[in-house]
This record gives C-alpha cells, structure tokens and sequence, in this order.
C-alpha cells in the first residue's frame, strides 16, 4: 500500500502562537526547530512513499524548505489537522492508499508508533482511521493529573472497548480513578498520541462534516469521526524506554528537552 505521511503545521496556534520555530535543545546541544524535529521523526519511518508538511505560513513554508522538507502550501480556513491533512492529499492527487497525520508538536514520536497504525490497518480492511495509545505509568498518570489541577491541558487520554474500538478522547484524565500509583506502576489509563492514519475515503469525508458538540467542547479533532458514526481503530502502542509528550505549551518545552537529554536524543 502507498503511505503518505502529512506533518500539519500551522504558526497561530491558541496556545502556542510559532510553536512550530519554536528550537528545542537535543542532549548533544544541537537546536532545532519543532518543525525540523517533527519532519525527521516522519522521515525515520520505514515504508512510507512520500513525507510531506502542510502549512498556511510562509515563514513555516521557508523554515522546512530550508531543511530540506518539500512543502504543500494549504489554506488558512483548515480547522485542524485533519482537515488540513485532507486538503494537502487531495493537492497531491488523493491517490494514497494510507495517509498519515503526524502534528507537528509531536518530534518524540517513536517510528514504531506510526509503522504500528498502517499494520493496523492493513490488518483490519474495514478499519478507517487508527490512532495509538500508550498505556500509562504511574508517572505519566499523576503528571496529567498534576497538569490538570494547575489548569493546564497536558495530553489527551483515550477509553476503548475490547475490540479496540474507541469509545471516547477526552482531555480530562479518564477513566477516573482515585488510587494512588507509584512511578512505576501500571495504571488502567491510556494517553493518546496525536497522531493518525487515514483510509482516504474517511479522510476525504472529514471536512463536509459539521462540528460537532463533543468537538466544540474538548477541542479534539478525532472525536468528529466518532460523532458521524465512523469507527476509529486505537492501536496499543510500547514506549520501548522512550517517554512521550507533546508540546502544547510553553512549559512543556523544558519537560521535552529534559526527556530527549535522558534518551541522548540530538
């Protein structure tokens, strides 16, 4: 199957207005931007055709150019990345068997993760949308909680049932739980990583959908396909001694670049 992987990229975020030139600190010294980092972590993916960034900003444009990333220019009306995602295939011919949606605020994204989503869905033909799931430690549990109580939205976790079949994404820590768990311990909660795997069909489909409630109130773009009745497959993933976050705001960047010190990422 032909794999094309999208990074979506855009400079006005809420939360994080340039968070994608935004230059993070490897555990060489070296910088680079989260853009750079993202793409690189899209290129380290075994089986993929074509990696591509999809951007409305010309400064992002000239920043991935300049590192050698090739650039679809998108419009500035793309809701999120999906939509984005959806418009940069159909520029590109909206031939690919599978597209890949990999944020651009997410550079610690193992290649295992994504490579795990196209198995998955070629494993399962009536699937139409995969995303992975990370089962979280004790650790990862009580910084999602440390982050919620300080009011600050530290990752997305996701519920499913016994077919894999997500049930709901919520940027509230669920299922609740009210034990304490040590670092170490295996916890019942699953943080979801941003990133997805599209059969062009449901794709394509994706922006002729209206916003829906639960959308509107979490902000979680995956949540439309399950409010128009499409199944999205939740492909358990291992970390393998890798920690995962996201950057969705600035506090995070030192909680990245500590992490990439520890794993001697550059």
């Amino acid at each position: 199957m032909s794999v094309l992987i999208v990074i979506p990229a855009r400079y006005a975020s809420t939360r994080y207005p340039g968070k994608p030139l935004v230059a993070l600190t490897g555990a060489s010294g070296k910088k680079q931007t989260l853009i750079e980092r993202s793409w690189r972590a899209a290129c380290a993916v075994s089986g993929v055709d074509r990696v591509v960034v999809a951007t409305d900003d010309t400064r992002i444009r000239d920043a991935a150019e300049a590192f050698g990333a090739e650039v679809v220019m998108t419009s500035e009306n793309c809701a999120n990345g999906t939509e984005r995602c959806a418009e940069a295939h159909a520029a590109l011919g909206g031939d690919y068997d599978i597209v890949v949606n990999l944020q651009g605020d997410a550079p610690l994204t193992p290649h295992w993760f994504v490579e795990g989503l196209v198995q998955g869905l070629i494993d399962m033909p009536k699937a139409e949308i995969a995303t992975p799931v990370l089962r979280c430690d004790g650790a990862t549990l009580n910084s999602l909680l440390a982050d919620r109580k300080a009011g600050r939205v530290g990752g997305t976790t996701a519920v499913f049932g016994a077919d894999s079949q997500a049930l709901y994404f919520s940027k509230e820590v669920i299922p609740y739980t009210g034990k304490p768990y040590s670092e170490t311990d295996e916890t019942p909660v699953f943080h979801h990583v941003g990133v997805y795997a599209y059969r062009p069909d449901a794709l394509s489909q994706y922006p002729n959908w209206a916003v829906g409630p639960l959308e509107q109130l979490e902000g979680l773009e995956q949540l439309r396909f399950l409010e128009n009745g499409r199944s999205v497959l939740c492909v358990e993933v291992e970390a393998k001694g890798r920690e995962f976050w996201e950057l969705n705001n600035p506090e995070d960047v030192p909680k990245l670049e500590a992490m990439m010190a520890k794993m001697g990422l550059e």
